[in-house]
């Protein structure tokens, strides 16, 4: 099989380009900004990786003022683990992670598999609402309650047996509501029965790695012999940040007063017990919940200056011991780091030369924006490292993945992104190749 020989190119005026046996290159242009601050990071040290089988050739580094040489080592991709700080938060364990990177910045106590409450109710609706997208249910579907959902106690609309009200109606009741009765009818609309609707639940754990989480029920409630649902705090922090991507999840838990059933004196009107979505800027979700042993406590997430971050405590004494720990966690998240932007959507970063192809060069992009977390004020201390399949076959398809574009703070991982080429390669048939070499000659001689 014909492998093609690719050279990267970069472009900067005034750099001379050093080469290496299978490319060439100067450092990008990084027009490292943020939506809220921009500089020049052309004086960040950039080197280039290009992979040659199992090989890696690597290339100098560049600053602004000098060249900077050195052999980069790529040992480990992977994050590493977040250094454990001490904060006061008054509950059993939290954590904040920004869910863009997946960086920690503050855990304790995390994987601990803990009562969680009504923050079970996250699960409730990633399962139900994955459902809708999937086109198994309908938001306007009419969802009748059961005797065994109206006898729910605790937060509740109060159903009455055989009540009929709509799916998103329902679904609003639990995110707003925290309505016990509400997720059991919802669950069995679904999945015929609360336990056949917590087996869908435990099944969507375990495909999303949360490793420290068992459900009872549907609800939060303490269950039969004194089961509960458990989730550790990281569990729930990576649940929240699988929520946030499910269509439509986000729009119900940000929503902080809610209206249904207005010809009755039924709880007519619904109030989120996440109160920081009035008391916090940025907060926009996520859950709260309470029982006597699990304590209070909540997920929350906040963004700022194109910056979000996820706030999980659990185990609190009292509802403003967890508002208060929760705005602990975010405080120090918005104060130490900070999010930029590296690439925007479709940025060029270079382009590939295929001396077999046609076309001879096209562009290589990053095909979605490219963000890190930076603590503030080190913004020059990052390191941006390239890595390319410099043995692409041909034909090369618009969109397909040659490579990838990895920062660097000191020795840890800060954000990775995907390289793709911007149009496609074909390859040239004999005749076209024949006709390319004898041009390249006459260039050469002439």
């Amino acid at each position: 099989m014909i492998r093609n020989p690719w050279k990267l190119h970069y472009s900067m005026p005034g750099k001379p380009l050093p080469s290496g046996p299978t490319s060439h290159l100067c450092p990008p242009r990084f027009m490292g900004k943020s939506r809220h601050k921009t500089y020049n990071s052309a004086s960040r040290p950039i080197l280039m990786v290009v992979g040659k089988g199992e090989r890696t050739v690597t290339f100098q580094s560049f600053s602004c003022t000098k060249w900077c040489v050195g052999i980069i080592l790529l040992l480990c991709l992977s994050l590493l683990p977040a250094t454990a700080l001490a904060l006061e938060t008054g509950g059993k364990a939290y954590y904040l992670m920004d869910p863009y990177s997946g960086r920690v910045f503050l855990e304790n106590n995390s994987t601990e598999a803990l009562p969680v409450a009504s923050i079970s109710k996250l699960m409730t609706l990633v399962v139900v609402l994955e459902a809708v997208e999937k086109g198994e249910i309908s938001l306007a579907d009419l969802v009748t309650a059961s005797t065994f959902a109206a006898s729910k106690r605790g937060s509740r609309i109060w159903l009455e047996a055989g009540e009929q009200l709509t799916l998103d109606e329902l679904i609003y009741a639990i995110a707003v509501g925290s309505a016990n009765d509400a997720a059991v009818a919802v669950a069995e609309f679904l999945a015929g029965s609360e336990p056949n609707f917590v087996q869908l639940m435990n099944e969507r754990a375990q495909e999303l790695a949360l490793m420290d989480t068992l459900y009872v029920n549907s609800t939060g409630l303490p269950g039969d012999e004194g089961a509960t649902n458990r989730m550790s705090a990281k569990d729930v922090a990576l649940l929240a940040r699988h929520a946030m991507n499910v269509r439509h999840l986000m729009d119900y838990v940000s929503t902080y007063e809610y209206t249904m059933r207005p010809a009755t004196t039924r709880i007519p009107v619904l109030w989120n017990g996440n109160k920081l979505l009035r008391r916090y800027y940025g907060v926009d979700g996520l859950k709260t919940g309470f029982t006597t042993e699990a304590g209070y406590c909540i997920a929350a997430t906040a963004e700022r200056e194109n910056f979000r971050l996820i706030a999980v405590t659990l185990g609190h004494n009292k509802d403003e011991e967890r508002e208060s720990a929760a705005r602990s966690l975010l405080d120090y998240g918005f104060r130490k780091y900070q999010s930029l932007e590296l690439y925007a959507k479709n940025d060029v970063v270079g382009s590939l030369e295929c001396p077999t192809g046609n076309p001879r060069r096209v562009d290589v992009v990053v095909p979605n924006d490219f963000l890190v977390t930076v603590e503030r004020g080190k913004e020059l201390d990052l390191t941006t490292i390239v890595h390319l399949d410099a043995n692409q076959e041909l034909p090369v398809a618009e969109g397909q993945v040659v490579g990838t574009i990895t920062a660097y703070y000191e020795d840890e991982v800060v954000g990775t992104n995907v390289l793709t080429v911007s149009q496609r390669v074909q390859k040239l048939s004999l005749p076209a190749l024949v006709l390319r070499l004898c041009q390249a000659m006459a260039q050469a001689v002439f």
